[in-house]
């Protein structure tokens, strides 16, 4: 099954890819008129059709039919996440996250954040590559960079949990405190973990301290570990 992206697409009609797309299904998967492929527009729609002419750097598809809510969740997960000094951290989260299932991602800038600005375009891209890859018709929806006081006191989860290291506060794991199909927003922190003054913050609005276990994970290791958790106990 070989699926490809374009974000508006119409049944019953003859779709272009993009030149990139085109480029990869002629030159790379080397597919030609005839062949089956699938499309999404990253919505939840998986579109078959078939490729009624390919030259080059051109792909022409036929559309005849559409799957609506495809592989579809009854929860919601947001990783809000302070970006990691090293890029390529931050692309290897993207890429696995949107692998095993994500819906959005918030660039989350704290007191102890080592990188405060990121390039969006370049995370919606891995998130495309990644969805594509592992079949996924549901794009997540990656934010601007957001301050941590914005994000927690108006974020609308039905669960809220922040993810921190020190041992001075009682903690609670996902597997006693998340209620399954739930939807939930976990905080991850940056290198030099959240300051005081922030926790304090998000447990004012309710926000509870959550812990991964006595190892210490680096930042993108701790989100990943969040997104494998929930649905774990999801499909328990």
């Amino acid at each position: 099954m070989w699926l490809f992206y374009k974000e508006d697409i119409a049944l019953n009609q003859i779709t272009a890819l993009s030149k990139e797309e085109a480029l990869h299904c002629t030159k790379v998967l080397r597919l030609k008129e005839g062949d089956t492929i699938f499309l999404t527009n990253g919505k939840g729609s998986l579109f078959e059709g078939t490729i009624s002419s390919c030259h080059k750097d051109e792909c022409l598809v036929a559309l005849t039919s559409e799957q609506t809510d495809y592989q579809k969740r009854d929860y919601y997960i947001h990783i809000a996440i302070a970006p990691t000094k090293n890029p390529s951290r931050m692309e290897w989260f993207i890429e696995k996250a949107v692998e095993m299932g994500v819906d959005e991602i918030t660039p989350l800038i704290c007191q102890h954040s080592q990188r405060t600005s990121i390039k969006t375009e370049r995370w919606e891209k891995i998130a495309i590559a990644a969805a594509k890859q592992s079949l996924k018709c549901y794009l997540p929806k990656i934010n601007e960079e957001t301050a941590f006081d914005s994000l927690v006191t108006k974020t609308k989860e039905q669960e809220l949990y922040i993810a921190y290291c020190a041992q001075d506060i009682q903690y609670t794991t996902l597997k006693k405190s998340y209620t399954k199909g739930q939807s939930i927003i976990i905080l991850i922190g940056p290198e030099g973990d959240f300051a005081k003054e922030e926790i304090a913050l998000a447990m004012e609005n309710k926000f509870k301290p959550l812990t991964f276990g006595s190892e210490r994970l680096r930042t993108e290791t701790a989100a990943i570990y969040a997104v494998a958790s929930i649905h774990f106990l999801n499909n328990d």
